[in-house]
């Protein structure tokens, strides 16, 4: 990682990155969010929040934040299409998602974007997660887990896996991750936490709980699919944690 440092040092070889942010009632957590964003000391951002229909003041909130956020407000359609409007109106070649009520931890992007430059061959860097309360630098190093928060994206890989399932209220990032392996997708978890994650009773993984969680459905099209392509044989599908740069890999 040294080597990539080095070489992009000069701050105007950083390639510019999108950073989209689905945001629905958020304006407890927004400010808090965007402010990770902007201590990552990396030089071109493009930070885009899409509002999915907001009822509380998170239009003052974004009013607060400064010129340079790009806000788009669309009537409530869920967090696939508001992901899926903020790829549309990113400018950037390279991509990133946080969660309103989610931060980064410091040099995640300048890790990640480094990453990316570094293998060419690469589509997706992903990192492990960690709770917010817990800080990156304790003992845990975090866990690898299906959050879009914890990885940057080149923009082409959306062309070839497809966009978020608007379908899907839930789950529609299983959903995405299961194509994306199904389809080969060329990624890798990095060892360093990516996304401090914040659990809270208005978060949608709570409320999944009590209106249902659709993963069930989305491990079963996957299933559909493989089966689909191989005859009635589904072929097996490598666990994110087979990508870990730490590990002998499957098998």
């Amino acid at each position: 990682m040294a080597e990539v440092t080095q070489a992009v040092a000069g701050d105007a070889t950083w390639p510019l990155v999108s950073v989209i942010i689905p945001v629905h009632n958020g304006e407890a957590y927004l400010a808090e969010a965007v402010a990770s964003i902007r201590a990552q000391d990396y030089p071109a951002l493009e930070i885009i929040i899409v509002d999915d229909g907001s009822t509380d003041g998170t239009p003052i909130v974004v009013g607060r934040l400064g010129d340079d956020i790009q806000y788009e407000r669309q009537a409530q359609a869920g967090p696939a299409a508001a992901r899926n409007r903020g790829l549309t109106l990113a400018g950037a070649d390279i991509v990133a998602f946080l969660d309103a009520d989610d931060v980064w931890p410091p040099g995640k992007l300048r890790a990640q974007v480094g990453r990316l430059l570094a293998e060419p061959a690469l589509d997706v860097v992903l990192g492990r997660v960690q709770p917010l309360n817990v800080p990156p630098s304790a003992a845990s190093e975090g866990v690898i887990d299906v959050h879009l928060g914890s990885a940057v994206f080149r923009r082409s890989v959306f062309d070839h896996v497809g966009l978020f399932d608007e379908g899907l209220t839930y789950s529609e990032d299983h959903d995405w991750f299961l194509r994306a392996r199904e389809q080969g997708v060329r990624m890798t978890v990095l060892r360093q936490v990516t996304l401090l994650y914040r659990r809270h009773d208005g978060s949608l993984t709570r409320q999944s709980g009590r209106q249902g969680y659709q993963l069930p459905r989305v491990l079963k099209a996957s299933l559909d699919r493989r089966r689909a392509q191989a005859q009635g044989q589904a072929a097996a599908l490598p666990r994110l944690a087979d990508f870990d740069e730490t590990s002998p890999g499957p098998g």
